[in-house]
């Protein structure tokens, strides 16, 4: 095992609404998001937030540093009631030095709470981060009739 002061090193991590992989292997993230906003009105209750689907990539750029081999790279999402989820994981493979790993974990989930949903991101037993998204609940306001004289 490597020292976590000699690698692998985090470069970003982060959620965006879609990633461009160019022919020269070259990422672009796009719209890289730390907030989703729920607008519609829930008829039956315009206070609590309808649940809704949250569609997005979560973009994870590592550096090996000294680090040789392969790791696992899991993912363990949070919602905003402190409930930790099931874990994603996935094998990544270090060269070493300057090349890194760059994975992109497609994501959809229904947000059926407003708040502060957390995904930490573990390499072996280590926290890199935590990636934050907050979800905001904004009810459409409602036009009320008003009686004329």
């Amino acid at each position: 095992m490597v020292d976590p002061g000699e690698g692998p090193f985090l470069q970003a991590a982060l959620v965006c609404e879609r990633v461009l992989t160019e022919q020269d292997g070259v990422l672009s993230l796009i719209r890289v998001v730390d907030r989703f906003f729920q607008r519609e009105i829930n008829t039956a209750d315009p206070e609590q937030m309808p649940p809704f689907t949250v569609n997005a990539t979560i973009a994870i750029m590592l550096k090996a540093g000294a680090a040789r081999g392969r790791q696992t790279l899991r993912l363990r999402p949070e919602v905003p009631a402190g409930i930790r989820l099931p874990e994603v994981s996935a094998p990544v493979f270090f060269e070493g030095e300057e090349r890194g790993v760059n994975l992109l974990l497609p994501m959809q989930f229904q947000a059926a709470q407003e708040g502060l949903y957390w995904f930490d991101v573990i390499l072996e037993d280590r926290l890199l981060t935590r990636i934050p998204l907050r979800v905001v609940y904004q009810p459409t306001p409602t036009t009320g009739s008003s009686a004329g004289p």
